[in-house]
């Protein structure tokens, strides 16, 4: 198989995470005989400084012409005073999704053996391990929907002061096509699906619930669907995550819980996510920020790199064995006591502590000897 990837390292920590992730997909193409054409453009911060804009026309024209975006990070305090349409993630991942449809987020939230101890619940609550997958609405609601900023003027012309209003908007053709993504991941696993939403208080949020209901019991017939307040289901997955196998939801809920559930599973630095459009076209890209404080340290964990790619190679490619290949060499790694800084752990004292460079080079390592 032949395939072109915008490779998009970004800013702080993410060329170097992205040096590991390459590695790993040469290593993998290597074995099974593919080739991986990578384009690299600029984007977020270090776009802006060359072109004066995260978001160059160059680098839409790479993406453009690719078969999956391959990311890295960005971001970092250089660039926060920037206005906002031109600060790394307003100006570039927002449009990056609305640009190519990407409606879909799928983060799994995976506790891999080895390092339960790394994580944030006492054991017996994460006994047999964790395996929670978010699936977020990406491209609609609050993040997407108009806002203003207005100032409150008296009669006499006094300035009273101002307010800001964002507007919080779902149509039933956004919400069905979320949940048949949803949907369809469910049916490949455990068969239920929560559905997330705030519909007490929220009007877009009762027309979820209904068009969730409606969607699902039309068509899925065999999924198990229950429905939870956002409030609730970050309760939840804090005191009860094992519950939890698929979880849906708009996106700023999908934003805060899969954070959260990302604080469950012990780092940042281990998850994945990718964003599809309903063409299959995607971005692939791990969830941590550019962590600007380690980059050039050699400190940064490269996993959720390497897992993002894996990600690319399953969602994008169909090439289902090569992902899980990756999976289970990273799971060797890990299970032979290899840890960067941010997943070793005091309960394992014999762990091997290796950098950035080298993390990579060794699930590398064991890719070539399966």
């Amino acid at each position: 198989m032949k395939k072109c990837i915008a490779v998009l390292a970004g800013d702080g920590i993410g060329p170097e995470i992205m040096k590991e992730g390459l590695k790993v997909l040469d290593a993998v193409a290597k074995k099974f005989g593919h080739t991986f054409e990578y384009k690299e453009a600029m984007i977020g911060g270090c776009a802006y400084d060359t072109y004066g804009h995260p978001l160059p026309d160059e680098t839409k024209r790479v993406c453009s012409s690719a078969d999956a975006i391959y990311f890295g990070a960005v971001g970092g305090p250089k660039w926060e005073k920037l206005p906002a349409e031109l600060t790394p993630e307003r100006g570039a991942l927002l449009p990056l999704r609305a640009h190519y449809g990407l409606f879909a987020n799928l983060r799994p939230a995976v506790i891999f053996g080895p390092l339960a101890d790394a994580a944030s619940l006492k054991s017996e609550r994460l006994e047999g391990g964790l395996d929670i997958l978010i699936v977020r609405e990406l491209t609609g609601g609050i993040y997407f929907g108009k806002n203003k900023v207005k100032s409150i003027t008296l009669n006499e012309g006094v300035v009273q002061g101002e307010y800001a209003v964002d507007y919080m908007i779902y149509s039933v053709p956004e919400i069905q096509r979320i949940t048949k993504v949803a949907c369809e991941a469910a049916m490949k696993r455990d068969k239920r699906l929560t559905s997330v939403d705030k519909a007490n208080v929220l009007e877009s949020s009762k027309l979820w619930r209904k068009v969730a209901t409606d969607y699902v019991q039309k068509n899925y017939p065999h999924v198990q669907l229950n429905h939870m307040y956002v409030d609730n289901a970050a309760m939840q997955l804090a005191t009860n995550p094992k519950q939890f196998d698929v979880i849906v939801t708009e996106n700023m809920f999908g934003d805060i819980l899969s954070d959260l559930a990302s604080a469950i599973t012990g780092s940042i630095g281990m998850l994945p996510s990718a964003s599809l459009s309903d063409t299959g076209f995607g971005l692939f890209e791990p969830i941590h920020g550019s962590a600007p404080d380690i980059a050039g340290q050699g400190k940064a964990n490269p996993l959720a790199q390497i897992l993002s790619g894996a990600m690319m190679l399953k969602y994008a490619f169909g090439l289902n064995t090569e992902s899980e290949m990756i999976e289970r060499a990273i799971m060797s790694v890990l299970e032979d006591g290899y840890r960067t800084g941010d997943i070793a752990s005091s309960a394992r004292l014999n762990a091997t502590l290796l950098s950035t460079a080298e993390m990579g080079s060794k699930v590398t390592e064991y890719i070539n000897k399966m």
